[in-house]
């Protein structure tokens, strides 16, 4: 049985052409131009990822999270550390997972340079760091602001329904799937965003709760109308049922952006999205007070009950 280091030699030593040094020291080395941005995201398995998920699209995944973090922060990505611990060390799923990993770290321009092993229940933790400028803060939007989301939203945890048994998707299970286990960061977008944005969260933990985290920073309220939230072809067809609602509103796993920018920068951002073939949806507006309202196809208050993943609830 190959030990600790053969098995990280074997998988996960790559040339790192940005750090001054990378996977194999104590630390790595990294010559940073300008603000470090810095994020880090936990996978556990049984409660991120079923034990049985495919461990090429878990290694893209657990990387590509991270990526829309950077997205969010209008940051470039540069450099990534993978700590894993392994009930045990199984080559054909380390294969599997390191050539998902160093796929998306190549995609996005990351460098592995660095990171831990060691025996326990299956878990991922990735850190991930990179460069930024003008970095679009949760704390940035302001009273009279447009509320912008890209994409479309639900779809993965109509997937995740399907996977439970919640629901039966038929022949629209592959893309549901294919969204949950294979997100993709908007990390051009989040660029494109400096100088037009306000300010910007990705939707992990679902499109309430995350609009409220920028509500809750930036001490102000929103509007939002239900049906302007932007919806696959898949998605419409429950948009009228609680699971469909419930997916859009609180789903999360979407990995989209969420953002605000002044009304005038409204034709800004429609170039942004033509130019980037990017749907952008606006589908609310930053207004004085606290916390959010949801407004239903008759324009009427509905109750936002749907607050998103908390892992401690």
């Amino acid at each position: 049985m190959a030990s600790e280091f053969e098995l990280i030699d074997r998988y996960f030593r790559k040339d790192a052409p940005s750090a001054l040094l990378g996977v194999g020291d104590d630390c790595a080395l990294l010559k940073v131009d300008g603000t470090l941005a810095v994020s880090t995201d936990m996978l556990v398995s049984g409660t991120h990822f079923f034990p049985e998920d495919d461990p090429h699209l878990l290694g893209r995944k657990s990387l590509a999270v991270n990526v829309s973090d950077m997205a969010a922060m209008c940051a470039r990505p540069k450099w990534a550390t993978l700590a894993l611990a392994l009930p045990a060390a199984d080559e054909s799923w380390l294969k599997a997972f390191s050539r998902g990993f160093l796929e998306i770290a190549s995609e996005y321009g990351v460098d592995l340079v660095g990171g831990d092993t060691t025996r326990g229940p299956l878990a991922i933790c990735v850190q991930i760091m990179g460069e930024v400028q003008h970095p679009l803060r949760r704390d940035g939007a302001r009273v009279g602001d447009d509320i912008w989301v890209s994409g479309t939203l639900g779809d993965a945890a109509l997937g995740l329904s399907h996977l439970l048994g919640k629901i039966d998707l038929e022949e629209d299970a592959k893309h549901c799937l294919a969204c949950l286990r294979n997100p993709v960061p908007r990390v051009e977008l989040g660029l494109a965003l400096s100088g037009i944005s306000r300010c910007a969260i990705d939707i992990s933990d679902g499109f309430c709760a995350d609009l409220l985290h920028v509500l809750e920073a930036s001490k102000v309220s929103a509007q939002v109308h239900l049906q302007d939230l932007p919806a696959s072809c898949v998605l419409e067809k429950f948009r009228n049922r609680p699971e469909g609602v419930r997916a859009m509103l609180s789903g999360g796993d979407d990995y989209e952006l969420c953002f605000t920018s002044p009304e005038e920068k409204r034709e800004d951002v429609e170039k942004i999205g033509s130019g980037l073939g990017i749907r952008l949806t606006r589908v609310g507006k930053i207004i004085c007070g606290s916390g959010l309202v949801l407004l239903d196809e008759d324009g009427m208050p509905m109750e936002a009950r749907e607050k998103g993943y908390d892992h401690f609830r």
